[in-house]
């Protein structure tokens, strides 16, 4: 078991704050996401779980007891970094032994773990080289062997990948992925791609200005998201956000864009004033009909779709459409919205208004 739990947790440096009161629970075997912009606390939350840093306040339980407080040799948490931390004058071998070695295991063990560890990640064949010439891939595979050796309770990875370049990257992402699902090891993952976290994660926590903005399934993140900054930090393109003004009571079904009636999913809390009417790309469409219309501002060709860009009376929305319906630049259509995945947000603070699209998920941090 390696069941991570954050209650209240918050970290303060002198008067700044870089995390405040933030709670989530990380499961057993779970590949966890720690994701936001930087400067949002995520790596202050990650290094705290690790014990690199202590919380100023709030509690941390690895396997139910409580280690806040304690050092990291005490925590049995392995962290990966993402400019791989190697020692330079040992070559891949000596790197990945050091941690047994340092713990007296006996040097028949140190060899036959190593070489285990080697065989899962591919890395028998440089054994033997110094880690100095190594890719910047193999000396990323050296530096989660090193972690894997050890058989911690967890592992700490911040943004291990963040050195390599794309196409290499996502390789490796797929790597980390199915070699975690191999070892089914608690794994707590920090990172500002949000393609990735959505790619690699089972659950997510969104951070932004030291505050946890949503913790769910990626699927949930993305389909139901908790804040405007969610919303919007989430998918490419991102949210369309439709600025409106009106009331929406309790059981309201529909909405006034521009004087006409849009529908929604059937709220189950009432708002007024300046709302905010939310909406992805994919989930409009283009017609020739439709009493809501937009102009055509620019067309973007991306093989089986195209993301169109309209000026509507509520803002500028994109759609992605099928690649091969003809929208010509000028052209006046009509925009028709997939109601059950339509979300309202309260303009003034960011939250989602509780529907039913989003009843029993919903999440602000």
């Amino acid at each position: 078991m390696a069941q991570i739990q954050i209650k209240n947790v918050r970290k303060e440096f002198g008067d700044f704050v870089a995390v405040k009161e933030s709670s989530f629970t990380i499961e057993d075997g779970e590949f966890f996401m720690l994701l936001g912009p930087s400067g949002c606390g995520k790596t202050t939350t990650l290094r705290m779980i690790a014990g690199l840093e202590l919380p100023t306040s709030g509690e941390i339980y690895l396997d139910g007891e409580e280690i806040g407080q304690r050092p990291p040799s005490e925590r049995d948490i392995a962290f990966v970094f993402q400019m791989f931390a190697l020692y330079p004058h040992m070559n891949v071998r000596k790197n990945l032994s050091y941690p047994l070695v340092s713990q007296g295991m006996p040097r028949a063990q140190v060899k036959a773990k190593v070489e285990e560890v080697a065989a899962i990640l591919g890395i028998t064949d440089i054994l033997n080289r110094p880690v100095g010439g190594l890719s910047g891939g193999d000396r990323q595979r050296v530096a989660l062997g090193r972690a894997i050796v050890r058989d911690p309770k967890a592992f700490m990875m911040d943004e291990p990948l963040g050195a390599l370049d794309a196409e290499f990257r996502e390789h490796m992402a797929e790597e980390l992925r199915a070699l975690h699902d191999r070892m089914n090891a608690t794994t707590v993952y920090v990172t500002h791609d949000q393609l990735e976290a959505m790619q690699m994660g089972d659950k997510i926590v969104v951070m932004n200005n030291a505050v946890v903005e949503q913790f769910g399934t990626p699927q949930e993140i993305y389909d139901k998201p908790a804040t405007m900054f969610v919303a919007d930090f989430i998918g490419s393109p991102s949210m369309n956000f439709l600025n409106f003004d009106g009331v929406v009571s309790e059981g309201e079904t529909s909405v006034a864009l521009n004087g006409h009636p849009i529908a929604v999913p059937r709220q189950m809390q009432g708002s007024s004033g300046s709302l905010v009417f939310g909406v992805r790309p994919e989930h409009i469409s283009l017609s020739d009909a439709g009493d809501y219309r937009g102009e055509v501002l620019a067309t973007e060709y991306l093989g089986t779709t195209q993301i169109v860009t309209l000026d509507t009376p509520n803002g500028e929305v994109k759609a992605r459409i099928d690649s091969t319906q003809v929208a010509k630049v000028g052209e006046k259509v009509g925009l028709n919205f997939e109601a059950p995945k339509v979300t309202l947000f309260d303009a003034s603070n960011g939250l989602a208004l509780l529907s039913e699209l989003n009843q029993g998920v919903l999440s602000h941090g």
